[in-house]
């Protein structure tokens, strides 16, 4: 991943946990620990993915995440819709980046726009 971590603060941290144990987990992105009500999630031992609650939500924000396969951000998509994201670009290319840009965009529960892109041709 690009980002070494990234944190924002949410609404329903509870809700939020579940919403986001659910679709990353099609990306094998897992809860790696909480710490001082904040959860972080990574691949491995090292969360690079936190969020916790805060009295004042942040603006909405962008984040994406790799996805090895357009297999996955597919999954990522439907298992996002089913955990009550929005549809924000159904999963596809998006060829304005590059030629194998394959995405799918969603706004999660606080209205943070959430993406997961793999950057790979499709394979046969």
């Amino acid at each position: 991943m690009i980002i070494d971590h990234i944190g924002f603060s949410v609404s329903d941290y509870e809700k939020s946990k579940a919403f986001y144990t659910s679709v990353l987990a099609t990306l094998n992105i897992k809860l790696v620990m909480e710490v001082q009500g904040w959860a972080g999630f990574g691949i491995g031992q090292k969360a690079e993915f936190w969020f916790g609650p805060d009295e004042y939500v942040h603006r909405p924000m962008h984040i994406a995440f790799a996805a090895q396969t357009r297999e996955q951000v597919d999954k990522f998509y439907e298992a996002a819709i089913a955990a009550g994201a929005t549809d924000n670009g159904k999963p596809g290319l998006r060829e304005i980046y590059h030629p194998d840009y394959y995405g799918a965009f969603v706004i999660d529960l606080d209205g943070h726009n959430i993406e997961a892109v793999c950057h790979h041709a499709k394979t046969s």
